[in-house]
């Protein structure tokens, strides 16, 4: 099935084993798509659906980026800017599309929406520390949108990146 066949519905990301780097997305626990990172200590990732294969990939320090790209590719289909003080981020697309990141301030909520505003994917983080997991909507606006396949793990993928932030954050504070 694609992506956009589950518009409207509640999905879920879960991360099967604890600890483990690698996460599904669920739809009434039918695994629909993969998120794997490389290691614990690496924001690469790969992403893979019966849609195909992407890669996320931050990099940068001071004007930190994440690349999405095909599995395999060296051309980026999208760039994602950090900003780094009020959370979120914008995404713009090879074609000049933007999308606007924007999460609260403890990163339990992420919205991605389109340059006018308007939600297309909506994610509320519900659990973490040992296993993270969240609930996730696909709002018909983003039915249509050729880089739904590739757009959904990338939301979550911003999340976990935030979660794995803060947790080194506590670490480095302790």
């Amino acid at each position: 099935m694609k992506m956009a066949d589950w518009t409207g519905q509640t999905l879920r990301w879960v991360q099967p084993r604890a600890l483990k780097q690698e996460f599904e997305l669920r739809a009434q626990e039918i695994p629909i798509a993969t998120l794997r990172f490389r290691s614990a200590f690496r924001s690469e990732a790969t992403v893979e659906s019966a849609e195909g294969c992407w890669t996320f990939r931050q990099v940068g320090f001071w004007r930190q980026r994440i690349l999405i790209r095909e599995c395999g590719a060296e051309t980026d289909l999208a760039v994602f800017r950090h900003h780094n003080w009020r959370g979120g981020g914008i995404l713009e697309l090879a074609d000049g599309r933007r999308y606007a990141a924007r999460t609260n301030f403890w990163a339990t909520r992420l919205e991605l929406t389109d340059e006018a505003g308007n939600p297309l994917l909506t994610f509320r983080k519900i659990g973490g520390f040992l296993r993270l997991s969240a609930e996730m909507e696909i709002s018909p606006e983003a039915t249509h949108l050729p880089e739904l396949p590739w757009l959904v793990p990338f939301g979550w993928y911003l999340i976990v990146l935030k979660y794995r932030q803060q947790a080194a954050a506590a670490a480095a504070a302790s």
